[in-house]
């Protein structure tokens, strides 16, 4: 393995993957298909980058890691675990599919900090070779320092032609204010709200009734956390766009062994009786181009 020159948490592997290093913990990426409904099938259309701290070896509770770092870390920690993310995907995602990578709005306190965040994903984008329309950036519900620079630096993902995406919806800050501040292109609503409105029919009257709002709007939906047959079913029904959670796949680490659901990349949609994950084979895999310098480790 080798390390990088100029970003000395990244290590990259003979493989074309990239870990990071924190202190004591390794870390990382993992990636969780997102499905699209398209005439009663489930195809692949989109992951979304997830980390996975290790310690001495032993995987630990992302939220552990995140705890244990102190607050005047949470930017470089954010830079970090993002840019692992854009080099894992052009390492070994299909590249017709699109990337959703967190951000953390509480960490932009300034324009400073948006202009260097975005340079950096620019040069990272850029090695990874992922054209940049391929990319979600989904704002985390988090309060945010200043909505002015949140606002500013959200305008200026959108100007280099990445997508934006409202995080969490229903959960603490990721509320109807967001959504008509940030004019997102994606939604996605919080897993667990999904869950308590699914559970009557009132509530998942109003559940439809938002879906159909925002893809009036033109604002594509995402529901998260779709663990159970039943709940896959409610979410097509509902007339959301794009369905994500472990009845269909769980999140794998990097380098990946996704799944093609046939021939056009689709899946039968999962019966409200059955919960089972469609036969799968693995993907094709491109090779991945050197980040920075290399030097013998």
């Amino acid at each position: 393995m080798t390390r990088s020159i100029g970003l000395a948490h990244i290590i990259r592997h003979d493989d074309g993957t990239a870990s990071g290093v924190w202190g004591v913990y390794t870390l990382q990426s993992a990636f969780q298909p997102i499905f699209a409904f398209n005439k009663g099938k489930l195809s692949v259309v989109a992951f979304e980058g997830l980390i996975r701290p290790f310690r001495e070896g032993e995987p630990q509770p992302p939220m552990s890691f995140f705890n244990s770092c102190p607050a005047v870390d949470r930017l470089h920690i954010e830079a970090l675990t993002r840019t692992l993310h854009l080099l894992n995907a052009g390492a070994c995602l299909p590249r017709d599919a699109s990337i959703f990578i967190n951000f953390d709005p509480s960490v932009f306190t300034d324009r400073s900090i948006a202009d260097k965040a975005l340079r950096d994903m620019r040069l990272v984008l850029h090695e990874a070779d992922i054209d940049p329309r391929r990319v979600v950036c989904e704002v985390t519900e988090q309060k945010s320092a200043s909505q002015e620079t949140l606002y500013n630096f959200v305008e200026a993902l959108r100007g280099n032609g990445l997508r934006i995406a409202v995080d969490d919806y229903g959960a603490e800050e990721s509320d109807i204010n967001r959504i008509k501040e940030l004019r997102p292109d994606i939604v996605k609503f919080d897993a667990d709200w999904i869950m308590t409105l699914m559970e009557s029919g009132a509530g998942f009257a109003l559940l439809t009734a938002m879906v159909t709002s925002f893809e009036e709007q033109g604002i594509r939906t995402v529901f998260e956390g779709i663990e159970t047959g039943w709940q896959l079913e409610l979410a097509e029904k509902s007339g959301a766009s794009m369905v994500q959670g472990f009845v269909l796949a769980r999140p794998e680490l990097a380098p990946t062994s996704f799944h093609v659901f046939d021939k056009a990349g689709q899946a039968s949609a999962v019966s409200p009786d059955k919960d089972k994950v469609p036969a799968a084979v693995s993907p094709s895999r491109r090779p991945m181009r050197a980040f920075g310098r290399r030097v013998a480790s």
